[in-house]
C-alpha cells in the first residue's frame, strides 16, 4: 500500500480525523495547517486513514492543505490499516479507535481529547502526549461531557493548531533516538 504511492516506512505521520461523534472531532482545517507545518519542518510525508463515513473530514484536510497527502480513509480494512500504523513515524489523531489501534502497533502518539479524560483514556505502551484544551471546561464534568447532548459538545474545537503542531515535533524529537537505536 505505502509502496504505491512511494512512501517508505518509518517516513511518515499516520493522521486520522475522524470520531464517534463531533465532540471528539478537532477541525480538518486545523488538521491541515496543522499538518502543512509538522511536513515543512520534518520532511516526512502524511497519509491520512479513517473509515468511508469520514471522506468529507478527509476530503477538507485534502482541500484546504498545502501539502499532498495520501488519503486512505475508507480504503483500509482493519488488519490493513494496523499494519500501516506499524508502519507509521507517528500518529497524530483524535480520540478514537485508531489512536489505541496506533498504541497498540507500538507507534507515538499524539492525542487529542476533548469530552474525555486522557488521564483515563490516553494510549499506554508507547510514547505519547495527549492534549485537551485548558480546563475547567463549562462543558466537561469527571470523564464526560455535562451536555444533554454530547454529540453537540465542542471542547477539542478549542485547542489551537501551535500546541498540536509542538507536541508532534517535540514527540518526533523525543523518539528519534529511540528509533535510531533499535535500526
Amino acid at each position: 500500500m505505502l509502496a504505491r504511492h512511494h512512501i517508505l516506512p518509518n517516513a511518515f505521520v499516520a493522521v486520522h480525523a475522524g470520531a464517534s461523534f463531533a465532540g471528539r472531532r478537532w477541525q480538518p482545517e486545523r488538521f491541515a495547517e496543522a499538518i502543512d507545518r509538522i511536513a515543512g519542518e520534518t520532511g516526512l510525508r502524511v497519509v491520512l486513514v479513517g473509515g468511508p463515513d469520514e471522506n468529507e473530514a478527509t476530503d477538507r484536510i485534502v482541500a484546504a492543505a498545502k501539502t499532498p497527502v495520501v488519503n486512505l480513509a475508507g480504503a483500509l480494512r482493519l488488519e490493513t490499516l494496523l499494519a500501516l500504523l506499524r508502519e507509521a513515524r507517528l500518529f497524530l489523531g483524535n480520540e478514537s479507535g485508531p489512536m489505541h489501534m496506533a498504541a497498540a502497533a507500538g507507534t507515538p502518539v499524539v492525542g487529542l481529547f476533548g469530552l474525555t479524560n486522557p488521564v483515563r483514556w490516553a494510549p499506554v505502551g508507547v510514547p505519547s502526549i495527549s492534549l485537551r484544551p485548558s480546563m475547567p471546561c463549562d462543558c466537561v464534568g469527571g470523564d464526560l461531557c455535562r451536555r444533554t447532548d454530547p454529540s453537540k459538545a465542542c471542547c477539542v474545537w478549542r485547542l489551537e493548531v501551535d500546541p498540536v503542531v509542538e507536541a508532534t515535533l517535540e514527540l518526533l524529537a523525543r523518539t528519534e533516538v529511540v528509533l535510531e537505536a533499535v535500526v
